[in-house]
């Protein structure tokens, strides 16, 4: 772990680019959990009308990566990119903090920081540049770095947020708090990351038609949907995991939070195992083995009675997770590699799929069944998802780049 740690570093721009990621990484972790509590609570919301919201914010973010992705790959200039949605980011965070009503709330959530979450795109397009020129081992250990990165970060950050607002009666200085951190990310880019070269030529292929036609082909289409059926699960583990501790095996409120903690912890370290592992494995056939180990997971949680079971269940959950968050970001860039913008871009639709795919799981599970019933669901939607994954690349997959 901490030789491929050395092996990321030793490169200035995946360096800087961990750094920004993990700065990136902490707006997200400081107010995520607060952002229901702040929208509902503080501000007014009603439920429906927050859920409405969230759901059209992750539609605008799959729009604004697209179109962000695409634009970075007709200027080629990273460095640009970033600080403009670095600055939605700035913005956004700091209206909802400076006008704490519900017209900035909703215009800040809904329009300005799912352009802001753009980023999380460029900077894995922009690390894909440097893991392309580098390949190997260096791939693997830039690729496991800056994927490190910004696991570090929601494991650290919630958990020091909650401790400097202990004291509060609002939980809004965490939006001062991200929009702080996006200035320093701003600095960061402004002042040490490079100016990307010339422009490459543009073609039929970079016009933003041509670019969303490429992306719903059936090519690329089946397999983000292979993709997301599989890291569905981990939105359908997030939700009914706290609700079975709570309830079918009789657990305390604070087995979630040490779950979550044992789990979150032990994923950053096998991120780097799987990194090792993925030297020897196509990652295919690697993202194949860690969903049947989610899969069983799931199954086993769903059939879980006693809480010691869910604490024995943690090294599976985080060793097959550990997977599930970091080797579709490979695959997926592959769908379309020629085109590291458009290409990272498809994260966000994955993530996208994914969370709508996990809603209606959870609603399926639990009008026809319990939480438990609701998990084996989900470890069903998971074998859906292999079983499509191996239909499409397990007899001829392509060849596997650096990203």
């Amino acid at each position: 772990m901490t030789s491929m740690l050395l092996i990321a570093f030793r490169h200035p721009v995946v360096r800087l680019s961990m750094i920004a990621i993990f700065l990136f990484g902490f707006t997200g972790a400081a107010t995520s959990p607060y952002q229901s509590v702040i929208g509902i609570t503080e501000l007014g919301l009603s439920d429906g009308f927050y859920s409405i919201l969230i759901f059209a914010a992750a539609a605008v973010n799959v729009a604004a990566s697209l179109w962000v992705g695409v634009l970075a790959d007709r200027i080629g200039n990273y460095r640009i990119l970033l600080m403009t949605v670095m600055m939605f980011g700035v913005v956004g965070y700091g209206l909802v903090y400076a006008v704490p009503v519900a017209v900035s709330f909703v215009i800040c959530t809904l329009v300005i920081l799912p352009v802001y979450n753009a980023m999380n795109s460029l900077l894995f397009a922009n690390v894909c540049a440097v893991a392309n020129a580098s390949g190997g081992r260096d791939a693997a250990a830039i690729n496991s770095g800056v994927r490190a990165a910004i696991s570090v970060a929601w494991v650290l950050v919630p958990g020091l947020v909650a401790l400097v607002l202990a004291g509060s009666g609002s939980m809004l200085p965490a939006y001062l708090l991200a929009c702080l951190g996006c200035t320093a990310n701003l600095a960061l880019v402004y002042f040490k990351l490079p100016a990307g070269g010339a422009p490459p030529p543009i073609s039929h292929r970079h016009s933003y038609l041509a670019s969303f036609t490429e992306v719903l082909s059936p090519k690329v289409f089946a397999r983000l949907m292979a993709v997301s059926l599989i890291t569905s699960t981990l939105h359908v583990n997030a939700a009914v995991q706290p609700l079975i501790i709570t309830g079918a095996v009789g657990g305390k409120v604070t087995d979630i939070g040490a779950v979550v903690g044992i789990v979150a912890f032990l994923e950053i370290v096998f991120i780097f195992v799987w990194a090792r592992i993925q030297l020897h494995l196509h990652p295919v056939t690697a993202l194949a083995a860690a969903t049947v180990f989610y899969v069983v997971y799931l199954a086993l949680l769903g059939f879980s009675s006693a809480p010691w079971q869910i604490y024995a269940l943690t090294p599976l959950s985080a060793f097959a997770a550990a997977a599930l968050i970091s080797i579709p970001i490979t695959y997926i860039q592959d769908l379309i590699a020629d085109r590291p913008g458009l290409g990272s871009s498809l994260i966000s639709v994955n993530l996208f799929l994914s969370g709508g795919l996990s809603a209606v799981l959870f609603a399926l599970g639990t009008r026809f069944s319990d939480y438990s019933g609701t998990s084996l669901l989900g470890a069903l939607a998971g074998m859906l998802g292999l079983a499509l994954l191996i239909y499409l690349d397990g007899r001829h997959p392509a060849r596997p780049s650096a990203c």
